[in-house]
Formats: C-alpha cells, structure tokens, sequence
C-alpha cells in the first residue's frame, strides 16, 4: 500500500507536530549546543520559525537533539542548510516531499546542462534524506511510508536523469522520439528496478539494483545510430548523473551487477539477448531477483513487455520444491543447527547475519518460487504483503505471518537508523560496546541491554522460522533409496542413485564406498565403526554433493577417512547429522581445513557445543586458558608443544567458522590476530622468566615486541607469518653486564633473548610448529642485530629510514611490554608518523614502489587479490600514504588497521566520501575472500581446477549470489580503486 503524494493542504499538520518520539539522550546540554552551532546561519525570520515550531512541538525537539547526537551525517545536512530543517519541520511531509520532486522535475526539463541535472538531483536527495530521517525517527512515518518515500525518491531521481539523457540525444538527432516532448515514451529503452526498490521497500542508504534493457525493433534510433552502442553510453550517463559526488553530494549509488552474466556482458542488454541467457542459464537466485522487478523509467511497455516474457521463467507451472533446496543453497550459512540461538550483537549483520532481514526475504521468496506458477496472487513483491498472501492461501499460520511481520519491521527500522549514522550502505552494528551504548539511544531504548533484548529475541523468532521451512523439507529420494555397497561388485541401483545425485564416474564413487566398508582405513577397522559409517553415507554422499563437485568432495573425504587415526569422530557423525553437512562443507569448500580435522578429530568436539557457533573466545578468556595449558607443563619441551597444539586448535576453529558461516571473514582477521598476541604474550613471559635464571637481569632491562604488518593491523589469516620488531632498552648509567650465572653483556643479552623468543615461536617440534617470523622489518633489515635498543631505532626511523620502511611502521603496534615501556615505544612510533613530510615526494616514492613491485610480481591477473592493479596492495599504500601525508596536521588519522584509516580519512575530508566508499568495501572485499582461500588452499589465488564449492563459499564471502557475478564486481571494483590510486597520488 502506498500513500498518496499529493500537493500541501492548510488543514494538513506539519511533521514537528506529527512526531511522537525521540531517541534517548546520553549529554542533552552537549546535543543542544551542536544543534545550535548547526542552525547558527538561520535569517532572523526562519530562527523565529524554528524557535516557534520546536518550543510547540516537545517531541519533535527531542528527535532534533537526538539526530544531532546520533547522525553526523544528518547533522551535516542541517549545517550546510539550516533552511532545510525549517522547510522539512514546518511542511506537511507527504506535500513537501511531492514539492520537492515535482521542483526537480520542473528544473530537469529546464535544463540543458548536465551540471544543472546534477544539482537538482543531489538538491532533491538531500532535503528528502533530512525529512525522510526524522520523519521515521520521530515517529510520523512508518516502515512502509518510509521505505515509500525512498523508493519515489528514487524513481524521481531515474526517471528524471534518464528524461534528461533521451531529451539531450533527441535534441541531437541521435533519437527520433514520437513525441519530443516525452523522449521515454517509446523510446525502446527501459530501466528495471531490481531489490528493494523494485518492490518499494529501499534502505535509508541503499545502493539500488538495474537492470537496463532495450527492444531494438522498437528503438526509434536515426540511421547513423547503432542500438548497442548508444544505449550502453546513455546507460554509462545515466549512472555518472545519480552516482558522482559533487559539491552538492550525491544521489544513488547504482549497481548494474544482477543483468545477465554481469562479467561479459554489457551494462545495456537487447531484450532478445537477455530472454534468451535466462532460458539457458538462468539460476533460482536469478528467478528470486525478478520477484521484486518493477520498470521505473524509460519507455515503461517496453520494461512490462519483457517481464511479462520472463514470466514463465520466474513463476513454473509445477509446485517448484527444488527451489528451497537452491535458495538455502543461496545463504549457505550453518544456521539451521538446533539449539545454536545465541547471537553477539555486536558487530551483528541484520541483513546477511543469523535471524537477519534476508532470511525473512528468503523464508518469503522461496515459498512464493514453490507456489507462485500456479497461485499469481503470491506474485506480490512486497515483502509484508507477501507473508498476507502466504497466510490466506495457508501456507503460512497466522502466528508465523504476525512474528515474522513484526521482526521484519523491527530490523529494518535498526536498518535505517544503522545508515542514518554516515549515510553508508552498511547493515552491521558497531563493534564497540561503547559504541553500541550510543546506537541504542539512538534507537530510543535507555541502554545498550535494553536494546540487544529487544533485539536477539527477534533475531532468534526469524532464526526459528527459517530453520524449520528448511528442516521440514523431505529428504532428497536418493535417501530413500536401498544403497548397496558389496565387497565384490558395484550394485546397479545404487550406481542409478548416485548418477541422479551428480555423480559423473557413480562407479567410481561406489568403489570408495565400497573400499571405506570393507575396513580398509584404519579408523573403520572394527565392526562398530563400519556400522556407524554405513548409517552416515547416505546423508554424507547427499550433502557431499550439494557442493557442485560431488566427485572431487568424495575423493576429500576419502582422504579424511584415510587419515582419520580412529573411530571416535565416527560415532559423533552417527549422532548429529548437522555434523555431518557441516564436515561435507569443510571438505567440498576448504579440504586444507578438512585434511587438519582429521589428522585432530578430537576438535570436532568443539563443533557439537552450541555455544561454538555464537560468540568467539575473546583474548582474556583465550590467555586464561593458554596460561592454564602452559603452566601445568612438566618442561619447557612440553611447554612449547601444548602452545603448538593450542594454536592449532584454535585455528581449526576460527576456520571452522569461517567455513560454516558463523563467522564473517571479515572478523577472521581479527581472531587471528587476538590468537598470536595471546600466544606471544605467554611465551615471552615465560622465555624471559626462563632466560633470566641462566643469565640474570641487567639493570632497568625492558623488551617489547612490536606487530608489524598483517599482525599490526590485526588482519592475519591462516597463512600468515609474523612480522615482528624487537626493542629493548636498560638503564644508562648501570652496569651492562647480566647477573646470572652465565652473565652476559648489553646487545649480546638482548640479541640472545630474541634469539631465544623466536626459537621458542618457530622452531619445529612433535606438535609442528606455530608461526614463522619475519624479522626483516627491523633496521638495516638481515644484516642488522635482531633486537635494537630504543634510542637507536627512534634515530634509525627518524634519520636514515627510507620511505617504505615508514610505510611499513604505519602498522607498528607494541603486544608485549610493560605498560611504561610499551608506552615509550608509541611515543616513539607516534613522534615518527608526524613528522612533516612533503607530499609530492612521499607519493612519487609510494607510486614508483608500486611499479617495481608490479614489475616483479606482475598485475593483470585479477585473483592475484594482493598484487593485481587495484588489488590489496593499492588499497594499502593509499592508506599508508594518507597517514604518513598527514598525520602531522590530523593525528587522529594514525591507525595501524587499513579500513580504520580509511574511515578516518572520510571523516577528516581527507578523501571524497564516494572514493572513501569505494575503498572501504575494496578493503573488506579482498580481505574477506583472502581470508577464504587461505583457508581453503593455501594460496592468494582461486586455482583453475577451484570446486563449485569453494566458488560457492568465495561469493558469499564477497556478498555476491553466485561466481560469475564475483568476478564481474571484482574486475570492477579493482578498476575504480587503481583509477583512485593513481588519481590520489598524481595529484600531488
């Protein structure tokens, strides 16, 4: 239902009158203070206006003061405007914001420039951002007006733009409209909106989704014209007239990725082309998507025309059952575990995370896949209206429809107001408790309690329904089959039913069977382990292949079984068969991972806590139990094989994780991280206590450990190496001999203890060996001493250091030291990151590092993720560069985490917010499918022979349905940012 836009009325309340609540509070005097420093350039009569509707209107003052407290960028809004908020508080909202797209209208149809169209269209943006935000947080529109209210606004914007674009090449000669005067009625051009605008129902800050296609017979084209290219280029236009920031901001940012084969195709597609891909290739994610499709601008029958087309494609005849399977094979995540309900709330995802907005979206999708071909009347694109129709028609009990409402409205509300903060597209909490203290506020409860209450339990009611729908589901037939697997022979059924689950080679796979139950691996020597294996298989060889690749998943787990060393992980399986989808995950995705769970089986113990898939150890529960481990050792020996065995545990866990879903692997790199500072905490502890009995102490003596790189910037993965930098320093007038037993002298004592702290990290032992290290970072790299004293590092960095290695001390971080002496250390790291530096020199050195590193590496493959152009390494010499240029005059802006800096630089106006924007998705792009093939294969690239499960896992990483998609925004994504590197720093 949408309300009517029509123009203002006298009788008609205006929206501070309409407002009935606020956010809460945390400093009102500060929060009026920061509302009247925005408001200070307001004309003695607009003060006047506000001053009066504010005093009338208590609530409506209330939400002022918590939009300033709570969302700098509506704040910001206000500032570079105050006019606006007396326009957007004293109007009736439903009228004003008819005004305000039928004035962008007016002035688009004026216009005969594009830098005209732009201002009009980012004027519109922002007036309607400033009366949509506060009319949703005080309370005068509801979830549907407001998800209403984008969604017009987003139209106007299309519509407006691409009237401009027709009317420009009309006024050329290039289009031959029937009538000039409306140049997209019958222009052959049609714009399809996809997602949430599509079905009405955008975000407060949302990207939105097109699809561009176009009739060729009916294109009114001059001769000299060619459909293809000339559509494209309008397309093109089209997207840099919503999409660039100007002085004025932006409009939407627009995503072209869900057209036909996004990575070779063209961002216009002939209709004839994309009809013909979808009865080819089309995929269930694909059918799903065009549930919410609507035209929007354009030449409109051309739009329904082609929808109606795809129709028979999106809605099947027959009652569509395999839909659920490929829709859950869309999320992928482990959430339909029973009892593993519990859910952090910081850093939640409340769209992609468990009991989040996509799995209502899902719940609701997959049953309209099922039964929409023969009921049109579940064909509705709205989320809520969906869930009414699936309740009349009994699919749903009531009960169902009003929980799932109810969380769906709640969320997108947390939704909204998580993009109020930055006008980001971003739908994750903040990860600071303190941060979430001031969220909750912002939402309107009294604290941060309050608020994840509220929202675990819908969390946890969304979470239960998706479950069930898919736990409820038959089993594949296959499982109903009678398999066989005789010592001798291959049986014929059986080698049918493996055929019909995908098997290319059945008798192959029949023969590994076959081989497990005649007890040739050791675990399956005994009667009672082949009895457990034989009631798994069925389930295995199903959820084996589900994957893609059910040959090569099978040869994993042939290599599981064989290196299992006993039956006990066995009779686990035979008990939960969640287990059992979860090992056939590990081992179709990531057989690196399943290859160390079966030489540790007993890790999988682990896995059958609910409490394992919910909340990570933190670092002081992970020291405790190190400390506990370490201390209760009978030698150093022993020591260093329960650290190794520790680290390994951990390690299957935290991948573990990452495989299953449970963790984001944006989040890995940080566990990783807590992992190594824990472990080298404890064994720097314990080596110097060790290494003080033989040698003694030397007056004054202190040591920290500096992380460096991908452990200074908390961004491991399982892979990674420790970049380390020891110092050391002692009292100057004190004797600089140890007294220990076997004394020895200043540099020698500190050498010898490094020496011993890297042995203690590195050296290989019964239980393997923990990390290698990489001291090369230290002054004068190899050929330097392996600890420095702190007075000579701070002349070293100060003096002689070369551009790199300050780039690289961007990343310093001391994890081991006393508080005082750590605390020098940062004075020292500090006092070098300030130092000025002039710019153009510090870029021509970053830009000719990043030549020769291409030289020697290479850059045109585009999964080489670290070293392609626009790949990792730009992202992070962009930052280094922002630090090191301007840490002087911005000192907030030194950080050792790239995304952290990046954000910091947007806000110090450092960097364009679309070029911030661009760059901090780049980031946790590359960092989240990094993080995936570490874990996977041990390698920084997909390799050519890559299972469709592990491409599978490698799209959900990157928030992409499926591969191909991936790699289209891959490629697109490395453009914009070498584009943004070279741009940034030949600037200079």
């Amino acid at each position: 239902m949408r309300w009517p836009l029509e123009p203002d009325s006298p009788d008609r309340p205006p929206l501070a009158a309409l407002m009935r609540e606020a956010p809460v509070l945390t400093d009102a005097e500060a929060a009026k203070i920061k509302l009247s420093h925005a408001t200070q350039m307001l004309g003695g009569e607009d003060r006047a206006v506000l001053d009066a509707l504010l005093a009338a209107a208590p609530a409506a003052h209330a939400a002022c003061l918590g939009m300033v407290e709570g969302s700098p960028f509506l704040t910001e809004l206000v500032r570079a405007e105050p006019a606006r908020l007396v326009r957007v508080l004293a109007g009736d909202p439903r009228a004003h914001l008819h005004h305000l797209i039928a004035t962008c209208a007016g002035a688009i149809a004026e216009a005969r420039a594009e830098a005209e169209v732009m201002r009009a269209l980012r004027r519109m943006r922002s007036e309607a951002a400033l009366l949509i935000a506060l009319a949703d947080i005080g309370g005068a529109f509801d979830l549907v007006a407001v998800t209403a209210a984008l969604s017009d606004v987003a139209d106007a914007a299309v519509r407006g733009a691409l009237d401009f674009l027709l009317a420009d090449a009309a006024r050329a000669g290039r289009l031959l409209p029937p009538d000039p005067a409306q140049p997209a009625v019958g222009c052959g051009l049609a714009v399809i909106a996809m997602g949430k605008h599509g079905a009405r129902e955008l975000n407060y800050s949302s990207d939105i989704d097109l699809v561009v296609v176009y009739d060729r017979e009916r294109a009114p084209l001059s001769e000299k014209v060619s459909a293809s290219p000339f559509f494209v280029k309008l397309t093109q236009g089209l997207v840099r007239l919503l999409q660039e920031r100007t002085a004025d901001g932006y409009v939407l940012r627009v995503d072209l990725r869900l057209r036909p084969d996004p990575g070779s195709t063209q961002v216009a597609l002939s209709t004839a082309a994309a009809l013909d891909y979808y009865e080819r290739e089309g995929a269930t994610w694909e059918r799903a998507a065009y549930i919410k499709a609507r035209p929007v601008a354009g030449d409109l029958e051309v739009g329904r025309a082609f929808l109606a087309d795809l129709a028979p494609f999106v809605w099947r005849r027959v009652l569509d059952f395999q839909a659920i399977a490929d829709v859950h094979a869309m999320k992928r995540e482990i959430h339909a575990f029973r009892g593993h309900d519990v859910v952090a709330v910081e850093g939640h995802n409340v769209k992609l995370g468990r009991g989040g907005i996509r799995e209502v979206e899902f719940f609701v999708q997959t049953q309209q896949l099922i039964a929409g071909g023969r009921d049109p009347l579940l064909r509705t694109s709205r989320t809520l209206d969906a869930l009414e129709a699936l309740t009349a028609h009994r699919w749903i009990e009531p009960k169902v429809r009003d929980e799932l409402a109810e969380a769906y409205l709640f969320l997108r509300r947390v939704e909204h107001r998580i993009q109020m903060v930055a006008d980001a597209q971003t739908h994750s909490l903040p990860e600071a408790r303190e941060a979430m203290e001031g969220f909750a506020r912002f939402m309107g409860y009294g604290d941060r309690d309050a608020f994840a209450a509220a929202l675990v339990a819908r969390l946890q009611i969304v979470q239960t329904h998706y479950a069930n729908l898919f736990e409820d589901v038959a089993p594949p037939a296959v499982l109903d089959a009678e398999l066989v697997f005789p010592p001798q022979e291959n049986d014929r059924q059986t080698l049918a039913a493996l055929a019909r689950l995908g098997f290319r080679d059945p008798a192959a796979a029949s023969a590994i069977v076959r081989r497990w139950l005649c007890g040739a691996p050791r675990a399956l020597k005994t009667e009672p382990a082949r009895l457990h294996l034989v009631r798994i298989v069925p389930l295995m060889l199903e959820a084996l292949a589900r994957g893609g690749d059910p040959d090569g998943a099978l040869i994993a787990a042939d290599r599981f079984l064989t290196e299992l060393p006993g039956p006990q992980l066995l009779v686990a399986l035979d008990r939960h068969p969640d287990l059992v989808r979860l090992l056939a995950t590990i081992l179709a995705a990531a057989p690196r991972l399943g290859e160390t769970l079966a030489r540790r089986p007993s890790l999988t113990d682990a896995l059958l806590d609910p409490a394992f898939f919910d909340v990570l150890p933190d670092a002081a529960s992970l020291a405790a139990h190190l400390d506990q481990l370490l201390d209760t050792a009978a030698t150093e020996e022993e020591q260093f094989d329960r650290a190794r065995r520790f680290r390994q545990e951990q390690h299957v866990l935290i991948g573990v994780r990452i495989a299953s879903g449970t963790l984001p692997a944006a989040r890995a790199g940080e566990a990783y991280a807590a992992l190594a500072e824990v472990i080298i905490r404890a064994l720097h502890t314990r080596v110097r206590a060790r290494f003080c009995e033989v040698h003694g102490t030397i007056a004054g003596a202190e040591t920290a450990v500096l992380a460096m790189g991908k452990l200074g910037g908390r961004e491991m993965t399982a892979g990674s190496d420790l970049d380390l930098i020891v110092l050391y320093d002692f009292d100057a007038g004190a004797d600089s001999t140890s007294d220990g037993p076997r004394p020895l002298s200043g540099a020698q004592y500190f050498a010898r203890f490094t020496q011993r702290l890297i042995t203690a990290l590195t050296s290989l032992t019964n239980a393997g060996k923990l990390y290698d290290v990489d001291l090369r970072l230290r002054p004068s790299g190899r050929s330097g001493p392996l600890a420095t004293r702190l007075s000579s590092f701070a002349a070293y960095q100060r003096e002689e250091a070369w551009t790199w290695e300050h780039m690289a001390l961007t990343r310093a971080r001391v994890i081991t030291a006393t508080p005082a002496f750590g605390a020098r250390v940062a004075e020292v790291v500090h006092a070098v990151m300030a130092q000025p530096r002039d710019p153009r020199r510090l870029a021509g050195d970053i830009l000719d590092m990043r030549r020769a590193i291409a030289a020697e590496k290479g850059e045109d493959d585009k999964w080489n993720l670290k070293h392609a152009r626009g790949g990792q390494v730009d992202v992070e010499f962009l930052a280094q560069y922002l630090v090191l240029a301007h840490a002087h005059a911005h000192p907030q802006i030194v950080d050792t985490a790239t995304v952290r800096i990046l954000a910091a630089a947007e806000r110090l106006a450092l960097l364009a917010p679309e070029d911030a924007h661009v760059l901090l998705r780049a980031c946790r792009l590359y960092q989240n499918l990094t993080q995936v093939l570490r874990l996977a294969v041990d390698a920084h690239e997909v390799p050519p022979d890559a299972s469709p499960a592990l491409r599978a896992l490698l799209a959900r990483a990157g928030e992409m349905p499926d591969f191909a998609t991936l790699e289209a925004d891959l490629a697109d994504t490395q453009d914009k940012v070498r584009e943004i590197f070279e741009r940034v720093l030949a600037a200079r």
